[in-house]
């Protein structure tokens, strides 16, 4: 598979463990929103790869990658330290299961997510077709602590305040954000507020039902579990490209 080496055009930094980076988008490359690529850094031997999602929309002309520092990992220890110039080798191919073509029509569209697993949802809920597809669109983002919930508050505000965007989510992007440890407005693990109909009954929605719903899932491997058995247990089925169905979840995790 052939590769690119491209630019650093900006780092955030979040938290003591959290950045968000843009680089050049080659003039060639094409993915669907919601899909992951493998990045890495040159190396003289062979360069480190991992998965990340693209948190930039498909139309966007940068893309853009939110990661979490891994203590001693193989590529986050080293990726935390770049700098706008630094290069950065993409792979020519994206992939992934967190893709519009892997649910059937539905009415509403839940992206139930944790920690970095918000990635690929920024860029789904910054493309029109998600809002062509569907009535409502409900991204949660659960975190440990409020600080860690910046970067999807960020994606939010610009989806409202995005002068093409907003006419395209108007009364249908609802965002609903919790936390586990700090003490904020919606408290609690989202598995837990699903199961108890808190979430629910905050934003005044109808319980999840396969006949009308369909959900995409992106946290950590508990996380996605959980839900996954949830779901069957209300009668969603796991979908994929070449079958879609009511629900997928993404399986590439970052080290």
């Amino acid at each position: 598979m052939s590769k690119f080496l491209q630019k650093v055009l900006s780092v955030t930094h979040w938290t003591t463990n959290l950045f968000s980076f843009q680089i050049e988008r080659p003039k060639d490359f094409k993915f669907k929103s919601g899909e992951f690529v493998m990045i890495g850094l040159p190396d003289s031997g062979k360069p480190i790869l991992r998965a990340y999602s693209i948190c930039s929309p498909n139309w966007d002309e940068k893309l853009e990658f939110y990661s979490i520092i891994v203590k001693n990992g193989p590529l986050t220890s080293k990726l935390k330290d770049i700098k706008i110039n630094d290069e950065i080798v993409l792979m020519s191919k994206s992939t992934g299961t967190l893709i519009l073509d892997a649910i059937k029509p539905a009415k509403r569209l839940f992206l139930l997510s944790t920690g970095t697993g918000f990635a690929p949802f920024s860029s789904i809920i910054r493309d029109p077709e998600t809002y062509e597809k569907f009535e409502q669109v409900i991204v949660t983002h659960t975190c440990r602590y409020k600080d860690e919930l910046h970067y999807s508050e960020k994606i939010i505000n610009e989806c409202f305040n995005d002068e093409i965007l907003k006419s395209f989510i108007e009364n249908k992007l609802i965002y609903y954000k919790t936390t586990t440890q700090d003490k904020t407005e919606f408290h609690g693990r989202i598995t837990n507020k699903i199961k108890d109909k808190s979430f629910f009954n905050d934003l005044k929605l109808d319980e999840l039902n396969f006949s009308n719903d369909c959900v995409m899932l992106c946290g950590s491997l508990d996380f996605n579990n959980e839900l996954k058995n949830m779901l069957i247990e209300k009668g969603f089925e796991e979908g994929a490209t070449n079958k879609p169905n009511t629900f997928v979840l993404e399986k590439a995790f970052v080290g």
